[in-house]
This record gives structure tokens, C-alpha cells and sequence, in this order.
């Protein structure tokens, strides 16, 4: 996970705190979230629940519908604490952390037969730096997909490293046979990768393509279908083809590694637009 600078995170916090996120299968996985690691916190005694949306303000969570726990909430008038765990790919042991709260309100879960309940818990604080980057990191990649979705990254060394790419070397399935490739760019809803051979006829065929990823390391597949192709100048042996992604397939892992990259290069600029950098842009002052 890369480490965000206290002006990232009052500018995650600021732009995604009233955003509620639901913790589907590709959000906990792409976050790190640890279910087990998961408890509602009153009193000095915990209970396993688990973690049903949040925000920066506040979480719903579904937690047992039992007397002890309700006779500690109502002791501890309605304030408790919501304990999370995150896995961090180069660290041994999870991230915890707990973040205060009051209860805000309970909600029956029907399916359980009324031994499980939905409980809001409204923030008295704000969540830990840790919190505000894995989530607001996850938030950023999400927004950034739509509104830089055709940037391409050129791959060479400093971008595959920034972004995380274990290698250029992969393979694309092409109407379910797959041929090895050399990934050339890459952007939030295409590819553009280099093969062995003609590929005019295999403009509009399908495709899914493998990206190799680390910290986490993970491969990952992206569907999507080959758009166009072009000559590889001084090589009649290799062809480039541009894959157009389907939106739907793209795993949010693979966006908050593009998003990484592009942020990085977006802090660079900025750094070389500072103040030596506008004093020897502005024109000369007149000799008197």
C-alpha cells in the first residue's frame, strides 16, 4: 500500500467523507478488509459482526441480536466502538485499529429469524489516517476510471514499477485461444499489446487479457474485445492490437494501481509548478 502525505489524506477526508461505501466481495477484496478481524466494541467486551457500509461519518453493522449486548449499549448510553482489520500486502500481521461511535439506530434482519440486527453508528471522531487512506484510495481510483478512462500509460520501467506491473510478458485469450503478448500501454478501459502475427481478422473477436500485479501480488483477467490493430514499424513478424475492456469486468485492483501511477505523476507536476518554478516562468521586470 503506498503511503499517502497528511495533504492526501485531509483531501480524501474532505471529498469522500459523506460517500458510503458497501462492502461487496470486490470492495473487501481490493481493501484488504479481514471479515474475521470485525467486532462491535462496548464496555471493554467485544462481538463479531460484520461491516455492512461506511463512510468517513459514520457504519451500518450487522451484529447478534442478544440481551447481553443490548444491556452493555444501553449501560454505555449507545456508545461504542467499531474494530477493523486490514491485511497490508508487506506486513505479517493485519492492520487494526477501532474507531468510536454512537448508536444511532437498529434495524431487524429479517433472514436471521431475529438473532442478527443492523446496527448505525453514527462517527464521534474522526477514523484513523489508515481508514481515510485505504478507503479514500479505493474512492479516488473509482472516480478517477471514469473521468481519465482513455489516458494511456506507456510501460516503460519507472511506470510498471509505480503502478505495481509484475511483467510485460502476459497472454490474451482471443475467442479462447490464447497467444502470448508483450503489454505495450494501458489505461482504465483498454490495452494496446504486441503479438506474433496477422491480426486483421481479429478485429471484433472477444478477449480476455491476464495482468500480473503485485503488492498484492495477484493475476488478474480483464475481458473486453479487440478494437483495431496496427503494424509494429521494422517487425512484418508482430502486430498491435488495442483492447477495448468491458466496464463491467474491470477489477477495482486494477484501477487503484493505474490511479496510483497517474497520482504519482499528477504530485510530481505539481511539485515542478511551485513557487521556483513559477518565478522562472514570469516574464523579466523592465530595466529602469
Amino acid at each position: 500500500m503506498s503511503i499517502a502525505t497528511s495533504q492526501q489524506l485531509t483531501k480524501y477526508y474532505e471529498t469522500f467523507r459523506a460517500i458510503s461505501v458497501t462492502y461487496t466481495k470486490e470492495v473487501v477484496k481490493s481493501t484488504g478488509l479481514q471479515p474475521p478481524g470485525v467486532f462491535l466494541k462496548c464496555l471493554g467486551e467485544q462481538w463479531p459482526c460484520v461491516i455492512y457500509s461506511s463512510s468517513f461519518n459514520e457504519a451500518k453493522v450487522l451484529a447478534p441480536n442478544r440481551q447481553s449486548l443490548m444491556e452493555r449499549i444501553s449501560k454505555a448510553n449507545n456508545l461504542v466502538s467499531v474494530r477493523l482489520s486490514f491485511k497490508v500486502s508487506d506486513a505479517a500481521d493485519p492492520l487494526l485499529f477501532y474507531i468510536s461511535g454512537r448508536i444511532s439506530g437498529f434495524a431487524p434482519y429479517a433472514q436471521s429469524n431475529g438473532t442478527l440486527q443492523f446496527i448505525s453508528i453514527q462517527f464521534t471522531q474522526r477514523p484513523p489516517d489508515d481508514f481515510v487512506e485505504i478507503i479514500g484510495r479505493m474512492l479516488e481510483a473509482n472516480v478517477n476510471s471514469a473521468r481519465r478512462k482513455d489516458d494511456r500509460i506507456l510501460l516503460t520501467p519507472d511506470a510498471m514499477r509505480t503502478i505495481g506491473l509484475a511483467r510485460k510478458e502476459s497472454t490474451v485469450q482471443i475467442d479462447g485461444v490464447p497467444r502470448k503478448c508483450i503489454l505495450r500501454d494501458l489505461s482504465f478501459t483498454g490495452a494496446k499489446v504486441i503479438i506474433m502475427g496477422l491480426a486483421k481478422f481479429l478485429v471484433g473477436k472477444s478477449c480476455k487479457l491476464r495482468v500480473d500485479l503485485e503488492d498484492p501480488r495477484e493475476s488478474i483477467m480483464i475481458a473486453g474485445k479487440v478494437v483495431r490493430y496496427e503494424d509494429v514499424e521494422g517487425r512484418k513478424d508482430l502486430t498491435a492490437i488495442a483492447l477495448r475492456f468491458d466496464d463491467a469486468t474491470i477489477p477495482m485492483s486494477y484501477k487503484m494501481h493505474l490511479n496510483d501511477y497517474l497520482g504519482q505523476k499528477k504530485n510530481q507536476s505539481d511539485g515542478e509548478d511551485g513557487p521556483e518554478a513559477s518565478k522562472a516562468d514570469s516574464p523579466p521586470g523592465r530595466s529602469g
